[in-house]
């Protein structure tokens, strides 16, 4: 009779206690995030030092002047953003394509990149220039003092008398050397004007080179935009996943904050020992550890998608979106041929080949004459106006001049055929380069077709799997509650069932991740990120 009413009292403990946890497992998500901020929060008083108030801290941070490179950063923003306005927040929430398109067009990157065009434009404006015909006007005073010697004859008057007495033919002159004073004025205007003939094909490099330069900086542009979507997205897509984990961090605190209760429940009424509390306690410590790392990654990656789209960091932007899996169809030998023919930096280097080869040509003009005509005027005199006043003989009023001037460096013991060498060096090198560049992109394109591969098919096994440690803990749970299991089969179901979650959401990240890689890789903008 004693253990009939043994057993029924068990019973109906068990049933009990059974009919208490189910609530808690239905609400317990939806007070975990409030429950662990306020069991690990800090008071606000402590962060400001002993014997100071938060308010008189916060007056005193606020007073400290702020430094001069600051200030003049401030400067430089604001003049930056006259030549490249910035464009205002967008309203409402950011999609995956929409964030990418808002850092598109507010990101400084893209800011500086845009500029350079900018300066690679005007520098082929400049080396077409360098065709024309160069003038030069001068204008300049010159005085001169001195004093000239002049000869002059004097008559003897002793000896003409001598001659007219005797007869004699005894000279009457004699010679002397007057110093006159003198002084001049000049006032010189004169106008050169030069035209290369040929320059040994420098100025025709030049102008190539400046234009390769050009389409250098826009494909420069290309790939920018390229970095900048891969940045976005792949922070976009590690928001998504921090989400991720704490939802599936909330649903392990839930479970383990339900199953801690039903130990308790047990403890309290003798059916369970004290160990199964404290195993119970101590993986809902972890977990909500845990959980608290998963919100803090939260902020961070949404600090870190401001960043990139130009926003305030503390700004509390909405990013909508979610990790899902849709196939890739493209094979690896279209992914292929498309990254050869479409990827920018591989456009870059083919350009810095053939930016090299024209200075090779550069440096090689030095063998050949140059050639050039000159037309000069130039017009002189004693006044500001170059009149000639004084009608000094020595100056030449006005004068023109038309020649042409031929120059060839015969004999600079090896200079220029020497720096001719290092130039053509210098193409062998680049062109090196480009090859090794072709095999590194043959890689990641490959390494990341293969990624995607992996990552699809992780996907289909943590399904799997989630859906199989799913029905295991709740089997647990129904023998632990059923006193025909253990309060650690339980947890190890439990966590079985997080580690299921977290290898999904990993599995759905990475292949997110994967594609936006091989985009990259293939030199694809591809904004929302939609499998082709």
């Amino acid at each position: 009779m004693r253990s009939l009413t043994r057993k029924t009292a068990v019973a109906v403990t068990t049933l009990a206690l059974f009919l208490l946890a189910l609530p808690f497992s239905g609400t317990a998500q939806d007070t975990t995030a409030g429950r662990v901020q306020d069991r690990y929060a800090q008071p606000a008083g402590e962060t400001a030092p002993a014997g100071v108030s938060p308010d008189a801290l916060e007056k005193k941070i606020e007073s400290v002047p702020t430094p001069a490179f600051v200030k003049q950063g401030e400067e430089y923003q604001k003049e930056l953003a006259k030549e490249f306005p910035t464009p205002p927040a967008p309203d409402g929430p950011l999609d995956l394509e929409k964030s990418v398109l808002r850092g598109l067009a507010a990101n400084p990157q893209m800011q500086s990149a845009r500029a350079q065009i900018l300066g690679a434009e005007e520098g082929r404006r400049q080396a077409l220039a360098n065709f024309g015909p160069v003038g030069t006007v001068s204008y300049g005073y010159q005085r001169t003092d001195g004093r000239i010697w002049s000869p002059s004859a004097q008559a003897n008057i002793g000896t003409s008398l001598a001659n007219k007495t005797y007869g004699t033919s005894l000279g009457t002159s004699e010679d002397m050397n007057q110093s006159l004073g003198y002084w001049q004025n000049l006032y010189t205007l004169q106008l050169n004007v030069t035209q290369p003939l040929f320059t040994g094909f420098k100025l025709l490099s030049s102008y190539q080179r400046a234009a390769l330069a050009k389409d250098q900086a826009q494909s420069q542009l290309s790939n920018t935009e390229l970095t900048l979507i891969k940045s976005v997205q792949r922070a976009f897509l590690a928001l998504l996943k921090a989400r991720s984990d704490v939802k599936s961090n909330q649903d392990s605190v839930a479970r383990l904050q339900s199953q801690y209760k039903v130990t308790q429940a047990f403890y309290d009424v003798g059916l369970k020992p004290r160990l199964d509390v404290l195993q119970a306690e101590a993986e809902l410590a972890t977990a909500e550890q845990n959980l608290l790392k998963a919100q803090n990654s939260v902020l961070t990656q949404t600090a870190q998608l401001n960043s990139l789209l130009n926003l305030p960091l503390s700004q509390d932007t909405s990013y909508v979106g979610e990790l899902a899996y849709e196939p890739f169809t493209m094979t690896i030998e279209k992914c292929l041929d498309t990254a050869y023919t479409t990827r920018p930096d591989l456009y870059i280097a083919v350009k810095s080949v053939q930016i090299a080869e024209k200075d090779a040509k550069v440096a090689a003009s030095p063998l050949y004459p140059q050639v050039q005509a000159q037309f000069g005027y130039a017009r002189k005199g004693d006044t500001p106006g170059m009149d000639n006043k004084r009608k000094t003989s020595s100056v030449v009023p006005e004068a023109t001049t038309v020649g042409v001037t031929a120059n060839w460096q015969v004999w600079d013991w090896g200079s220029t055929y020497f720096g001719y060498s290092q130039a053509r060096d210098t193409v062998k090198k680049l062109q090196a380069d480009l090859a090794r560049m072709r095999l590194d992109v043959g890689y990641e394109v490959k390494t990341y077709h293969l990624n995607i591969q992996d990552a699809a098919k992780r996907i289909s096994v943590a399904r799997t799997g989630l859906e199989a440690a799913q029905e295991g803990y709740r089997m647990a749970v129904a023998r632990y509650q059923a006193q025909v299991g253990t309060n650690t089969d339980v947890l190890d179901a439990q966590s079985r069932v997080s580690s299921a979650e977290f290898n999904l959401t990993q599995a759905l990240s990475d292949y997110q991740s994967a594609l936006a890689d091989i985009y990259v890789a293939m030199g694809i903008k591809n904004t929302a990120l939609i499998p082709n």
